[in-house]
């Protein structure tokens, strides 16, 4: 009984060596992870031109935010777009009381954006689904109880288009 017991122990410390040898060992490994980030791609507007509104002549007596409302024409192109979300933001100096005016050299005068028949707040952006852009317009503007007087104008702005 005692060499069975042996032999017990013996085959099982054989068997357990065996199994010990085809256990594979622990390994570590490093792992590293890249990529690269980018911006979305630009738009373009306007083909990297300026956007220019001639109004012509304004008579100082018919300025009344309707005469001489003229289209805000640009065009707009965004190649590879991510997204068709879109927003359009017209940055500038308000007028004082007339918050989708710009204010011009002249005082009392301002210059408003309309996107179709609305009014459009300076420097809050409007969203849009490109390829549609908005339609834009601007009208010459007098504040309350201004009187003008004759001269050229000019205010500027900055547009800019970026996805949602």
């Amino acid at each position: 009984m005692k060499k069975l017991n042996t032999l017990s122990a013996l085959t099982t410390l054989v068997l357990t060596g065996l199994l010990t040898l085809h256990t594979p060992a622990q390994a570590d490994a490093d792992m590293t992870f890249h990529g690269t980030l980018i911006d979305p791609p630009p738009c373009v507007i306007n083909g990297d031109q300026p956007i220019t509104v001639e109004f012509g002549d304004v008579m100082t007596t018919r300025v009344d935010g309707a005469n001489y409302r003229m289209p805000v024409e640009y065009t707009l192109s965004c190649e590879g777009a991510v997204s068709n979300a879109m927003k359009l933001t017209i940055t500038g100096t308000p007028m004082t009381g007339i918050p989708a005016a710009l204010q011009t050299n002249k005082t009392g005068l301002g210059v408003k954006l309309q996107q179709g028949s609305n009014d459009l707040t300076i420097n809050s952006p409007i969203n849009f689904t490109y390829p549609a852009q908005p339609e834009l317009f601007a009208v010459p503007v007098k504040q309350s109880g201004a009187t003008l007087t004759e001269g050229a104008f000019t205010t500027t702005a900055t547009m800019s288009v970026a996805y949602q």
